[in-house]
């Protein structure tokens, strides 16, 4: 095989540019983020569209997702893998939401026609009440990372990984304690009633 003087090979300076992309922007680099978008864009909107199914979504959720990455740059760890799997991960992370937020609000729009149309009963007013009393009266038995953690993930809607980061807590640690933490919610409200 001849060589062409005019073709030559061009090697990357860093092991994983995409690594090293996501290093810059961490530091506020916004050409580095730019070439980072370019880079990875095509892989971004080819997991949200494989999930969320609708161009004009997936299309959202990709922007989403390099919001995301210019926010929590800084705290990309490559210990933990590649740059390109974490935003491959936020991608497909943000692209389920998509879809249970389309799901519960297509649920929701069906059962608001028909909660329109009905009356509220006064009995049902009390029963709501002394439901919310009840929940509220649990939450307080729980320590004080359990709670936030539940409210995080159930009432804020965060994922695991992402109620980990925000309490700045090793993930099997957040596991544990949301599982210890809705046993005994759940047990607390079996025995309220």
């Amino acid at each position: 095989m001849g060589s062409d003087p005019g073709l030559r090979l061009v090697r990357s300076r860093e092991p994983n540019d995409v690594d090293a992309l996501v290093g810059r922007v961490a530091v506020g680099d916004s050409d580095a983020f730019s070439r980072l978008y370019d880079a990875v864009a095509a892989s971004v909107y080819g997991v949200a569209r494989r999930v969320v199914r609708d161009p004009e979504r997936a299309e959202d959720v990709a922007q989403d997702v390099f919001l995301e990455v210019w926010r929590k740059a800084p705290s990309f760890n490559d210990a933990r893998g590649s740059a390109k799997t974490w935003i491959l991960t936020i991608a497909h992370r943000r692209a389920v939401d998509a879809v249970r937020r389309n799901e519960s609000q297509k649920k929701y729009d069906g059962r608001a026609s028909v909660d329109e149309v009905t009356r509220e009963e006064p009995l049902d007013g009390l029963i709501e009440a002394e439901e919310h009393g009840a929940v509220r009266d649990c939450l307080e038995t729980l320590t004080s990372l359990q709670l936030e953690s539940v409210r995080l993930a159930y009432f804020n809607g965060y994922t695991y990984p992402e109620v980990a980061t925000l309490l700045d807590k090793p993930l099997p640690t957040i596991k544990t304690r949301m599982r210890d933490g809705l046993i005994r919610l759940r047990d607390c409200l079996e025995g309220a009633r």
